[in-house]
């Protein structure tokens, strides 16, 4: 009984102490236990989609404001996550003041709504009390910011790395209101940040890259194997800036496949409406001989696979394809696909037997 007795102690003292550590521990999450999230940069993408980084545009009210370190974390994680660093900055002023607030949750523990570190990230709670703390909006977006292996909510290079990918999930760079309204769902707020943001700039204003310019669209339709391919692109391309709508064809908005099956309606040709359908539908390329009108497929996860892919984007040039990726990517824009993993192969629609029966009617008619 007695060695009974000594085994139940010792397994409740154990669990104390797990619960304890994890209390501790959990603001501090091993990097390598999250996902990364390879598709949230700003590399690669073309010369007219990119935000201006310059050395040089910021305000005077932001050198005397904002603390060196936080600028450079600001500026370094805007430009490697492509959103822009002065609404990075105006969260970090509205919710902390750049880590100088003396309040609850700043540096540790939580505030009164759960939230901690200097880009306040929500806590779990159960029941409106904070219960194990384990930062739920940051485990979504763990990030080692330092290069130290942990992911800590209240580390500001952690945290403002954290905060670029959350805002970039959600339409920034192009939507950044929205992406700002999912951060904190208060329209007020929004307001707030871009007020911040606009005062940080040297031209007083959020830039925002262009979402469809002749000056990047001319030389890609222009460039076009063929007529027939530059009206599919000439439709593709006049769609970016609109978001993306699951099952859409639009006008308002397209799902991935759905751009694709109206770019090439709107040239008279009929192909699959899915992208399930589209896979088998045209003739396989070789990766390296892709080029403007072709698709390329990749695999996205649970339900699809090498056979059965489930994302497609359209090539506009080698290297580059526009695409309507998920609802919290952001609209539809040009973006690169030879650095982006899951790319199951590319097929050519227009070799499809009853594609070229339709452009012989289309050219006799």
């Amino acid at each position: 009984m007695r060695n009974g007795r000594h085994l139940r102690l010792a397994l409740i003292l154990g669990v104390a102490a797990a619960c304890l550590i994890t209390l501790i521990m959990a603001p501090m999450l091993m990097v390598g236990s999250f996902p990364s999230f390879p598709s949230i940069t700003g590399a690669g993408l073309p010369d007219c989609e990119r935000l201006a980084q310059a050395a040089d545009d910021q305000s005077e009210t932001a050198t005397s404001d904002i603390p060196e370190e936080y600028l450079k974390l600001y500026r370094e994680h805007g430009k490697k996550i492509g959103v822009q660093w002065n609404v990075l900055a105006g969260v970090g002023k509205r919710e902390t003041d750049h880590g100088r607030s003396t309040l609850p949750g700043v540096r540790s523990g939580t505030n009164y709504a759960g939230a901690a570190g200097p880009m306040q990230f929500l806590i779990s709670t159960w029941g409106g009390k904070p219960k194990i703390k384990i930062p739920s909006t940051f485990n979504g977006y763990a990030s080692d910011g330092d290069g130290d292996g942990w992911a800590d909510v209240y580390n500001p290079a952690d945290a403002i790395l954290g905060a670029a990918k959350m805002l970039k999930r959600n339409g920034a760079p192009e939507n950044v209101r929205r992406s700002l309204f999912v951060y904190n769902r208060a329209w007020w707020y929004v307001d707030q940040v871009m007020e911040i943001a606009g005062k940080y700039a040297e031209d007083g204003d959020v830039d925002t890259p262009p979402e469809s310019e002749e000056t990047c669209d001319e030389p890609l339709v222009a460039e076009a194997p063929s007529d027939t391919v530059a009206e599919i692109l000439e439709y593709a391309l006049a769609q970016r800036g609109k978001p993306y709508i699951w099952g859409g064809t639009g006008p308002a908005g397209y799902d991935c496949s759905g751009i694709v099956y109206m770019a090439y309606r709107n040239a008279g040709l009929s192909i699959p409406r899915t992208t399930f359908g589209q896979w088998p539908f045209g003739e396989r390329i070789e990766a390296g001989q892709e080029q403007a009108g072709d698709l390329v497929f990749f695999n996205s996860g649970p339900g699809t696979s090498l056979n059965n892919p489930g994302h497609v984007g359209m090539v506009v040039s080698p290297g580059k394809m526009v695409e309507a990726r998920c609802r919290l990517c952001g609209p539809i824009k040009v973006t690169t696909y030879r650095d982006r993993t899951g790319i199951v192969g590319f097929t050519r629609p227009l070799q499809n037997p009853q594609v070229l029966e339709q452009l012989k009617l289309k050219e006799q008619g």
